[in-house]
């Protein structure tokens, strides 16, 4: 496991090949799960077989036209809409709801509490009503400040959706004004000036979008990617008890093990919720708040309700090669900003923005590296060999540099099988140095953990959500130059570096 902090420690990439360097920072102390061990190995990436791309149906005893859907509240049917009467307020109004009237006007868009006969107003859900407004600093922090823009989570959702929507990702939408979509909104705005203030913004916004959310129903073919839960484990009675009442399974699904990951024919989404989420580049939890009716596990036909992006389809086939040709009219540049976003030019203009995480902690790049080909449907292949082996302090901080004690490597390969919860998700696009003859060993690609990368270590090298690694993939074309634009380090630090 890695310790809380890295100093000056050196890390070699997880090809074995070169040396990146680590400044002092605190990296996650977690690693995600089931690659406990599997994070110090050396990895590479290989193609899989289109075949293996996708899990067997179950077959219907019974089959149905008619899915079942998320059951509906015990409580009396809620109207989603009120038409003013003579003598109405919003104060009145609010009370009718159970809602206050700042988010009557918040989700109306109301700026005074000026109503007039016939309007109509929407009244929110009461969900949505939890999340209209932010919850209230804690007592001794004050509140984070916000660029000019959206003031509740309501108008975050509208905003996320509409910047994913023009491809400039601030990561799983939900609803957050966290510090990566506050820099994703103003990269956005320095480049739309129809967008510079408030008001514009959000008129664009709901032009584009039209409603925050809308509705996806689970279909029999989705389970395709669901991997089946795990069966609970029966446990025996001993002579004389009675046979012990089965427990209902427990609504978590419990994390893997290397075991299960490593035997699996394709790396499935481990729950429809899972499944979903991706689906409309959602974090998890958020979409659990949307859809608090769903009290079983979904089934074909449960209905959700999710933000209104255009869906990553994991169903769609990707057909070689996914990326464009090269076009000298406007050429197409990349970034890496700050080693935290991935920024992609056409020519002058920024098209497209997407949140980015190193794999492993302390791995680094600088100067100008190339985009080569990518690789769709990815596994991950390794012999167990460490990536790092331990050296003494002596090395780290000047004197002797002995010779590490070599690790032998397995006589064959284990492989992680392709599939989105495979740590490369489902592109690797391969990455190599500037006029560098050796074979581009390193990547940019997916992740099994859109709502984790930043907290939890894993295997591979760069990493973006799924549908964001599709999105790199049909903006790049092989040669397109990648810069480093990263911060200066404050002191130089020992060892090489890329």
């Amino acid at each position: 496991m890695f310790s809380t902090t890295l100093r000056f420690l050196l890390i070699v990439g997880f090809s074995g090949g070169m040396f990146f360097r680590a400044s002092a920072q605190t990296v996650p102390a977690r690693v995600e799960p089931g690659l406990e061990k599997a994070v110090k190995w050396k990895w590479w990436a290989a193609p899989s077989d289109p075949k293996d791309w996708g899990l067997e149906l179950p077959v219907l005893a019974h089959p149905t036209p008619n899915f079942p859907t998320a059951q509906p509240d015990a409580s009396p049917s809620r109207a989603d809409s009120y038409e003013v009467k003579r003598g109405d307020a919003l104060i009145l109004i609010g009370k009718k709801f159970g809602i206050t009237v700042e988010q009557l006007k918040a989700f109306n868009g109301l700026t005074t509490t000026t109503i007039i006969v016939g309007q109509i107003l929407k009244i929110p859900t009461p969900m949505e009503a939890k999340i209209l407004v932010p919850e209230p600093p804690k007592a001794g922090k004050p509140a984070a400040s916000l660029p000019p823009g959206p003031d509740s989570q309501v108008d975050n959702v509208l905003i996320q959706v509409f910047l994913d929507r023009e491809q400039f990702s601030s990561g799983p939408i939900d609803g957050a004004a966290g510090l990566t979509f506050q820099k994703v909104l103003q990269l956005y705005q320095s480049g739309h000036e129809e967008t510079k203030d408030s008001p514009m913004l959000m008129a664009k916004a709901r032009a584009v979008v039209g409603d925050s959310f809308t509705t996806y129903r689970l279909k029999p073919e989705d389970f395709r990617f669901i991997a089946p839960p795990k069966a609970a484990k029966a446990v025996p009675a001993k002579p004389g008890e009675a046979k012990a009442k089965e427990k209902p399974a427990p609504a978590a699904t419990p994390p893997p093990t290397f075991a299960e990951l490593s035997s699996a024919s394709m790396l499935a989404y481990r729950s429809p919720w899972e499944f979903v989420a991706e689906r409309f580049h959602c974090d998890e939890a958020f979409l659990h708040s949307l859809n608090e009716k769903i009290k079983t596990a979904p089934l074909a036909g449960t209905e959700f309700r999710v933000p209104n992006v255009i869906p990553f389809e994991i169903e769609r086939p990707l057909e070689n090669p996914i990326q464009p040709a090269p076009d000298p009219r406007t050429p197409v540049t990349a970034a890496v900003l700050d080693y935290s976003l991935v920024a992609i030019y056409r020519g002058d203009t920024l098209v497209a923005t997407m949140p980015m995480a190193v794999a492993r902690p302390g791995l680094r790049g600088k100067d100008f590296w190339t985009i080569f080909e990518a690789l769709p449907y990815p596994r991950l292949v390794t012999k167990q060999e460490l990536t790092n082996p331990q050296r003494p302090a002596s090395f780290l901080f000047g004197g002797s540099n002995p010779s590490p004690t070599p690790v032998p490597a397995l006589p064959g390969e284990t492989h992680l099988a392709a599939g989105p919860n495979n740590p490369a998700g489902i592109v690797w696009i391969k990455l190599g140095k500037a006029n560098s003859t050796e074979p581009p060993l390193y990547g940019l690609h997916g992740t099994s953990i859109p709502d984790q990368m930043q907290m939890q270590a894993s295997i591979g090298w760069l990493r973006v959500s799924n549908w964001d690694i599709l999105r790199a993939a049909r903006l790049l074309p092989v040669g397109t130059p990648l810069q480093w634009k990263n911060p200066a380090p404050s002191a130089p630090l020992p060892g090489p570096s890329t």
